[in-house]
Parts: C-alpha cells; sequence; structure tokens
C-alpha cells in the first residue's frame, strides 16, 4: 500500500498544482522512487490511495499498473486509507506499507523488512534510519529499541515510513477516518510492535528544500 493522497502542505508551493509523489527527483517522481523500493517477490500486489488533486495520482497509477483507491468524499488519513484499501490487496493478514515522499540508498527497503518480519511475534515491524543516516529530517518524534527490536515511543530512531503491519487491528477499527498509530499502539501494549534498522541512508523529502538535499544524497550512493 503507497500512500498518496496527502494535500503536501510542506512542500508548497511546489504541491499547489500537482500531488506530492508526482514531485521530481533525481529526473524520477518521488511515487517511483518508492515503487522501486517494493520490487520484491513478496509484493504481489500494490495499490494507492487518492484524494488531493486524485486525477493525476490516478492516471500515475494507471501508467503503472497500480490498483487505486479513491478517497474521494474525504481524505482518511493512513489507516482508514489501510482500512478502505484492503478489499483491494485481497484482504491480507499483513501488508506492506510505505510512504510516498522520501528517497533511499542501500538494500531495498521492503526486502529488510520481509527477511525480519516475524508473524508469531511480531503485528507491525518498522523500517528505522539512526539520526546520522536521516538526510533532511528533524528528530523530534520516534522510537527506541530494545536488543530483542522491540519498540516504544522514544526520539532515538526516526520512522523511514515504510512497514509491515498486521491487518486485523486496521480491519476491526470501528473508525473510517485514523491513523496506522492506532495499531502501532496496541502492538505497543501487546509487546508486538518490533523495528529494523535501514542499512543504507534515507532522505525525508518533506519540504521544497529536501529534494537538493536527496539529490545530494544520491549522488554520493
Amino acid at each position: 500500500m503507497l500512500f498518496a493522497a496527502g494535500f503536501g502542505t510542506r512542500m508548497r508551493p511546489l504541491t499547489d498544482t500537482r500531488p506530492k509523489p508526482l514531485i521530481e527527483v533525481a529526473g524520477k517522481p518521488l511515487l517511483d522512487h518508492a515503487l522501486a523500493q517494493c520490487a520484491i517477490p513478496q509484493i504481489a500486489r500494490r495499490a494507492v490511495n487518492a484524494h488531493y488533486l486524485a486525477g493525476q495520482i490516478e492516471a500515475a497509477a494507471a501508467a503503472r499498473r497500480l490498483l487505486l483507491s479513491q478517497e474521494r468524499d474525504r481524505i482518511l488519513d493512513t489507516g482508514g486509507g489501510l482500512k478502505a484499501a484492503l478489499p483491494l490487496l485481497g484482504d491480507p493478514e499483513a501488508v506492506f506499507t510505505m510512504n510516498t515522499d522520501a528517497v533511499w540508498t542501500g538494500p531495498l527497503a521492503m526486502a529488510t523488512l520481509a527477511a525480519a518480519w516475524d508473524p508469531a511475534r511480531m503485528d507491525a515491524l518498522l523500517l528505522l534510519c539512526p539520526p546520522e543516516r536521516a538526510v533532511g529530517h528533524a528528530l523530534k518524534s520516534g522510537f527506541a529499541m530494545d536488543a530483542e527490536g522491540r519498540l516504544s515511543w522514544a526520539p532515538e530512531l526516526a520512522y523511514t515510513g515504510a512497514q509491515i503491519l498486521a491487518t486485523a487491528p486496521v480491519a476491526a477499527c470501528p473508525d473510517a477516518v485514523f491513523s496506522v498509530k492506532v495499531a502501532w499502539d496496541a502492538a505497543l501494549a501487546a509487546g508486538r510492535l518490533f523495528g529494523v534498522l535501514h542499512p543504507g541512508m534515507w532522505c525525508d523529502v518533506g519540504h521544497p528544500g529536501g529534494i537538493a538535499e536527496a539529490e545530494a544524497m544520491l549522488s554520493h550512493a
């Protein structure tokens, strides 16, 4: 599940006429940078959601053969957006999700997650990055990780926007609009919220200046 419905407020004025996932970094849209991280055999279906400037996302989805989850009436946030898209994805027991506002170096994000995923112990597995490898990201919130990989809230490691998430807590949420943090909180309370470190660099392209930071990072990869 690729999250692409947001308004991209921090990227204005670039997002006044173009949704953030279609802004280009190093010659290709952020959406394609995200898709490149998803090129693993464990991912059989790929869906993207759309709300802001939805027609452009719809065209991009068609060109890339992505399933499209339209949030026409209102934006549903990450949890609500994932819940709405689950039927498109075949109602899996767990799903990979990724934000579409970052670029990466090193091993594929989803391959790192897939190798570490253990559904017997985990309801959520988040891909994290230490501050020294997180470009353009002010670590105001984040996670701490113990020796076994269990997470707690602390501004030590940045969440990269990529994860594997068990879908049952999302599907069971009675709300239509909610964040995936609802599922994280439940997993944390049960001791089933885990993390794994991304071995490469990661750049959060959340504001116009992040484009230059991301391109500089990629040029030194």
